[in-house]
């Protein structure tokens, strides 16, 4: 039954409702400038009425609940553009630095060295005896294949910084995992009555989502959503089980958190390879489920899939890497199969990188079916004898401790069978003056090296020999006689020896002094393509023509990221500000919410004290 209390009881519903109004107003504006706080707003619905006759009284307000201004939809897809954005944002930085590393303008870079390199081969070509031309020669080649191995390292350097940031970042995910399972725990103990929004909970979990997300391309889901029209249009939430993903692997599911492990002792450099652990403690390798973020980013360039022998096998730096070293060992090989035209009186092969029963063509390496000459001079520099020596499929280097037959039946043939064997090399029906005489040829199983050098007879008589190449590459990829030492553009170098005293470069081809031949073949060799083997890609290009194409696809990357991100930026900011349109708090639309409840905190007010002079007067009436 209606009552004056009962009027009393709405005066009171309302000063409550204003109060919860001003206080979550004060709340609001208070974090209006807190990162990833949402506006709340206070729902309020008329109280149960009394039954009375006639008709139904009202009994005053309610709060029915306190809600965040929250869309579902927009926040997934303002987290989706941030976690491109720091895709994108990872990828430009790295490859601007990468870029630094190939300053190919006039005057600087790589390119630049390999110019005055092959200028200093030309110059000694017109001064082939002239003392100073050749210091100069050996400083232009050393600066030339000290740039190439600073590149390189650079290069490493980059990949060993991405890989430590990688094991920061997903130290950082485990932690925010970590924490978003202890909040999932707080807000289904908060929202257990139905009645309750965790709604600064919720924020926390949201802020955390969207860095996890960044970092490491993730997605949240839930059970169902849950709209909220009646109140605002633009409220939706998730309701139910909560999980987090990344790549197929739910590294949060509810309370329980998967976290993501690292392992860098199965390969050789140290690099991190990361696992995802099962409750049953089997490990997944994770590292290619990750494509998006930061995480994502770093792993593009660094790598993903690590080889048995602890090298990338994919990644844009292992990629510049590879290009980098096969432009070194092409530079090296091409350069050395030249400088074993000039004649000397011993020459050693680097240790190969196969048995010596593999047939040459089929080892990998950089071997062509043709034929090479060994040429010996006389003290006049008079070609004195020349035997052909062939390479075929069935060609190996040394076949004394193996079968005679490959394994198809096909018969061997070694390179040093047919340097020893008994040949008339001039024609002169003389059995003691040919090159299996001259020429003492000696493979060392133990080492893996060949060795070629004048015996002492024809050595005390001033023989010496050379080697002219008809397309084998065959001293090119052995090092027989070496201008540069190394295989690749961490090792190249100009040779030891030519480094100690570079007074003993040769520019000749026959011992003759004033011959210029073979400085000018280095000098040509800049216009002439050569083979670039890179695994299972092969090129013929000038040595200009490769290092242009690596220089061209770091560069075309580079500007490729640099135009993306310009466009996931301009993305990111429009549905940015779609989502503070929603969420964000706006200082004037709450300052005019403080004015409205302090009005109605007052009419409220007013109500309660009409009340009590109506009760003062009920009681003044009694006495």
């Amino acid at each position: 039954m209606a009552s004056i209390f009962n009027a009393l009881h709405i005066g009171y519903s309302g000063l409550n409702a204003a109060q919860v109004g001003i206080d979550t107003t004060g709340h609001n504006i208070s974090n209006a400038e807190t990162e990833g706080y949402t506006r709340q707003r206070v729902v309020t619905a008329a109280a149960y009425p009394l039954g009375v006759d006639p008709g139904q009284r009202g009994s005053g307000t309610q709060i029915t609940e306190i809600v965040r201004v929250f869309d579902k939809f927009v926040n997934d897809r303002y987290t989706s553009a941030a976690q491109n954005k720091e895709y994108s944002d990872t990828l430009k930085k790295n490859l601007e630095e990468l870029s630094t590393y190939f300053p190919e303008v006039d005057g600087t870079g790589i390119k630049n060295d390999l110019q005055n390199y092959f200028d200093g081969w030309q110059t000694l070509a017109s001064n082939p005896s002239n003392t100073a031309v050749k210091v100069a020669l050996a400083e232009q080649a050393q600066t030339l294949a000290g740039h190439i191995g600073q590149t390189r390292t650079q290069i490493t350097a980059l990949q060993s910084s991405l890989n430590d940031q990688i094991a920061v970042d997903v130290n950082e995910v485990n932690r925010i995992g970590e924490q978003i399972a202890g909040l999932n725990k707080s807000i289904y103990q908060a929202e257990s009555s139905g009645t309750s929004n965790a709604n600064d909970l919720r924020d926390q979990r949201n802020q955390l989502e969207m860095t996890m997300s960044k970092l490491i391309g993730s997605k949240a889901f839930a059970d169902k959503l849950q709209a909220n029209a009646p109140v605002d249009t633009n409220i939706t939430t998730d309701k139910g089980n909560y999980t987090v993903n990344v790549g197929g692997f739910n590294i949060i599911d509810g309370t329980s958190f998967h976290p993501i492990g690292m392992d860098a002792t199965g390969n050789k450099n140290g690099y991190n390879d990361l696992y995802y652990e099962r409750q049953d403690g089997v490990k997944i390798p994770f590292t290619s489920s990750v494509t998006g973020g930061k995480i994502g980013a770093l792993l593009e360039l660094r790598g993903s899939k690590i080889d048995s022998a602890g090298n990338f096998e994919n990644g844009f730096l292992q990629e510049t890497l590879n290009n980098l070293d096969t432009f070194a060992k092409g530079l090296i090989q091409s350069t050395n199969n030249l400088y074993a035209q000039s004649a000397t009186d011993t020459m050693n092969s680097n240790p190969l990188s196969f048995s010596d029963a593999q047939p040459l063509l089929s080892s990998g390496e950089n071997f062509k079916a043709g034929t090479f000459d060994v040429v010996a001079y006389d003290i006049n520099g008079k070609e004195i004898a020349r035997r052909s020596i062939t390479m075929n499929a069935a060609t190996v280097m040394d076949n004394a401790s193996a079968t005679n037959l490959l394994s198809d039946g096909i018969t061997r043939n070694s390179i040093v069978e047919q340097l020893k064997a008994m040949k008339d090399d001039n024609n002169d029906y003389n059995g003691l003056n040919d090159i299996a005489n001259m020429i003492n040829s000696v493979y060392i199983p133990s080492s893996k090296t060949l060795s070629l050098d004048v015996s002492k007879s024809f050595a005390s008589e001033g023989v010496t020999f050379a080697l002219e190449d008809r397309g084998t590459n065959f001293a090119g990829v052995t090092g027989m006689s070496r201008f540069f030492d190394g295989n690749d553009a961490q090792s190249i170098a100009l040779n030891s020896t030519l480094r100690s005293d570079p007074t003993l470069i040769k520019g000749s081809k026959p011992p003759v002094n004033g011959d210029n031949q073979m400085a000018m073949d280095m000098g040509e060799l800049q216009f002439t393509k050569i083979d670039f083997v890179n695994g299972s890609l092969h090129s013929n290009e000038t040595v200009y023509g490769y290092f242009d194409s690596l220089v061209t696809k770091v560069g075309t990357k580079t500007n490729s990221v640099i135009q993306n991100n310009q466009s996931v930026t301009a993305q990111f900011n429009a549905i940015k500000q779609e989502q503070d349109s929603i969420g964000k708090v706006a200082l004037d639309e709450e300052m005019a919410n403080l004015i409205r409840y302090q009005t109605s905190y007052g009419a409220a007010a007013k109500v309660i004290t009409t009340i009590d002079q109506m009760m003062t007067t009920l009681l003044g009436i009694k006495s």
